[in-house]
């Protein structure tokens, strides 16, 4: 015999209808490129997320891809740690401090479908162009105005991609054991290996970093996660944050 009480999944999709029910008005501020005081809410925050996987939908993603990023610490990347894995495929974060031969390792071992990369790290996959067999597109996060050049086929502006996209999106129920996000060591022997997390430990990770003994996250507190959000996640602040209700401080290139 199994207990009915609190029988619902563990999911990051859950964390993210929580806070829109009880924290809408928790703030996310932003350092970028591109807006370098970008302000907004939870319910800011998660009407582009819906808006990005409408996109991820018209680009031809399909749950079970891996949808590597290159980003820094900031609310796009915030959206795509919603967004991607909500949608039932998965966050691949990547170390852009990597060697070149890592990073093209990691993309090709991950088969990413698709890359959404900050600016700055543009060049870094210019110089991979043609190495990269699975990846279909490229999304750069910025707007329109700050679109950088490259030579690489398939580019999309972020920001251009959501505005042609409804808020509006039907998040799919996900078994709590999904893969929802990648990450890879730096490869001190040999190449690099994956570390694949689900949504069950990444809430029951949101869960433990609240406990006052741990990293105390509470609605009572701002929060800047200066670890890389490539990095184990920013030690899960991006999923804590949200749990708890606290304003989120991205402080962009670190």
């Amino acid at each position: 015999m199994q207990g009915l009480m609190m029988d619902s999944a563990l999911t990051i999709t859950s964390l993210m209808q929580y806070a829109e029910k009880v924290n809408p008005h928790s703030e996310i501020v932003s350092v970028t490129l591109d807006n370098p005081r970008h302000r907004y809410t939870f319910t800011d925050a998660f009407k582009r997320t819906r808006q990005l996987a409408n996109v991820l939908q018209q680009l031809g993603a399909k749950p079970g891809d891996c949808i590597g990023t290159l980003a820094w610490n900031d609310y796009r990347h915030f959206e795509l740690y919603y967004g991607v894995s909500c949608s039932g495929m998965i966050c691949h974060t990547i170390n852009p401090r990597l060697f070149p031969e890592q990073i093209e390792f990691i993309i090709n071992h991950a088969e990413d479908q698709f890359i959404f990369i900050d600016t700055l790290f543009l060049p870094l996959l210019d110089a991979l162009k043609d190495k990269m067999p699975t990846v279909k597109g490229i999304v750069v996060l910025t707007d329109a105005a700050h679109m950088p050049a490259t030579t690489l086929d398939n580019v999309y502006c972020y920001e251009d991609l959501l505005a042609q996209q409804t808020d509006e999106f039907n998040w799919p129920a996900l078994d709590e054991n999904t893969a929802s996000v990648l990450c890879y060591t730096s490869g001190t022997t040999g190449n690099p290996k994956g570390v694949l997390y689900s949504h069950r430990s990444a809430v029951l990770h949101a869960y433990a970093g609240s406990l006052p003994d741990a990293m105390g996250v509470s609605g009572k507190l701002a929060v800047m996660p200066i670890v890389p959000m490539f990095h184990v996640n920013a030690w899960g602040i991006p999923y804590g944050a949200v749990l708890s209700g606290s304003k989120i401080v991205f402080p962009g290139q670190k």
